[in-house]
């Protein structure tokens, strides 16, 4: 390796590591605030919040490493311009080609390394998030006795306290509980002047601690309702355990979360595409069959006799044909209302099985596309830094959030376009690549010629014959 590589290269590494350690992290926390509302409130330990921190900055890698790629680049190439030392190498007759080769191969060392990690990491690291992201959906909140609500959240019980009280709000005031356990309702009240809260075993049980209360239990009579009798019992101290193991996180199997697009490779993809894809091509095929027992065909003689030939046990009888009319317009009538629903039912279900086979062929394409970003976001970075010649945190962070904002919107657009028939998959997940493609190229062509960003020579555009008022400008300037 050549000191010009070295030297490019050292330049390079130090703001592709800040830029991805930094849009790991903004992209992580707008990703968070989706299920923000799902982990408030449940006391989850700060384990399993790191466990899912980890989980889905894995899933953050694939969309973080193009724009890296491309604000680091633009930050390289615009320190290098920015300090003369492009010029300078220019000047030893290095091309501005050769200048880009080692930030090039690294930016197709990232785009493999995309590749392989969102088709066989991300698919593991999906089926660990959103399996747990469902169990921490399924857990019920942490335990939260407020002033003068019934809190039900203890299974059996309903509990209400007027107020709180100690540094902890261990101590209570007012205490009225609901006991249901026996299945008959709210015939068991317990009434306390106060009471203290505190845990016991490890956490595992809630023990509640009475003081000057009243017990009332109702002995309902079997025969008699209206003669069901009450048993009052006076105490100064009691003591309830609750159990709080409805509010443990209990793990669901991570194979029933295995059938979905997101946790299956390019392979497994594939396998399942081509299965919808002949069974779609199947019920086409048996789809004229499926119609054929809705049709009778009729044949008229010259007597005016009708004969009808007989299709799954349907039959119209040989009969004079004024006699018949009636009969056939109205089973003709049943039989074109029941083709219509059968027709409407069936259209339904087939496009169904094509968007879900749609959806199925974007998860494939989405993983070469985002490994393709990876070399566009150079193409676009390095000779716009190499143009505009600014490094720093500036200039080249606005204009890679803009590029990027434009692909991720066309990247949307394909993929809705792809996925609802407007165009075809394929065409849909390439769009934004293709759209960008040609800035990228005409970046390049710009910065090897040592031209402006805008400093475009027009008059190349028109015709010869029309190029004279052009020339007199010329000459002047």
């Amino acid at each position: 390796m050549k000191k010009l590589d070295k030297l490019i290269l050292r330049a390079f590494a130090g703001p592709f590591l800040l830029t991805l350690a930094v849009v790991q992290f903004i992209l992580l926390t707008q990703y968070m605030l989706k299920y923000l509302d799902d982990l408030v409130g449940k006391d989850l330990g700060v384990a399993i919040i790191s466990q899912l921190l980890f989980y889905f900055s894995v899933l953050m890698v694939p969309i973080s490493l193009p724009l890296a790629v491309l604000l680091s680049s633009l930050m390289t190439y615009g320190t290098l311009g920015e300090h003369h030392e492009l010029t300078a190498i220019k000047t030893s007759g290095i091309s501005l080609t050769r200048i880009l080769r080692p930030v090039l191969l690294v930016a197709l060392a990232l785009a493999g390394f995309s590749f392989w990690f969102n088709d066989n990491i991300v698919p593991k690291a999906n089926l660990s998030a959103y399996s747990l992201l469902w169990d921490l959906r399924q857990q019920k909140l942490a335990l939260d006795i407020r002033e003068g609500v019934f809190y039900n959240g203890i299974p059996g019980y309903t509990i209400k306290v007027n107020q709180k009280l100690g540094e902890d709000g261990d101590v209570l005031m007012g205490v009225m509980i609901y006991d249901h356990t026996n299945g008959r309702g709210n015939s068991t009240v317990i009434l306390a002047d106060s009471g203290r809260m505190f845990t016991r075993f490890g956490g595992q049980y809630l023990g509640l601690e009475l003081f000057r209360g009243t017990m009332y239990v109702e002995q309902p009579d079997a025969r008699d309702r209206a003669g069901a009798s009450f048993i009052r019992e006076a105490f100064d101290r009691n003591t309830i355990t609750f159990s709080l193991a409805s509010f443990d996180l209990n793990r669901t199997k991570e194979t029933l979360f295995a059938e979905n697009k997101m946790m299956k490779n390019i392979l497994q993809l594939r396998n399942y595409t081509d299965s919808l894809h002949n069974r779609l091509l199947l019920e086409r095929r048996q789809l004229t069959q499926q119609f054929t027992p809705y049709y009778t065909y009729l044949r008229f003689d010259t007597t005016g006799q009708a004969q009808a030939r007989r299709v799954e046990g349907w039959k119209v009888p040989n009969t004079k044909l004024p006699a018949v009319n009636a009969q056939f317009i109205e089973q003709a009538t049943n039989r074109a209302r029941n083709v219509r629903a059968y027709a409407g039912s069936t259209g339904e279900r087939l496009a169904n099985l094509s968007k879900e086979a749609g959806n199925f062929r974007i998860e494939i394409y989405r993983k070469y596309v985002q490994a393709v970003a990876v070399l566009l976001m150079f193409l676009i970075g390095a000779p716009l830094g190499a143009i505009i010649k600014k490094g720093g945190l500036g200039v080249p962070v606005l204009i890679s959030i803009v590029f990027f904002i434009i692909y991720y919107v066309l990247s949307i657009m394909g993929e809705k376009y792809g996925r609802e028939g407007v165009m075809p998959v394929g065409i849909g997940m390439w769009m934004s690549t293709g759209l960008l493609l040609p800035a990228g190229l005409v970046f390049l062509n710009q910065a090897r010629r040592d031209s402006g960003l805008l400093e475009w020579d027009f008059r190349r555009l028109l015709p010869a014959r029309l190029r004279w008022p052009f020339r007199g400008y010329k000459r002047s300037v």
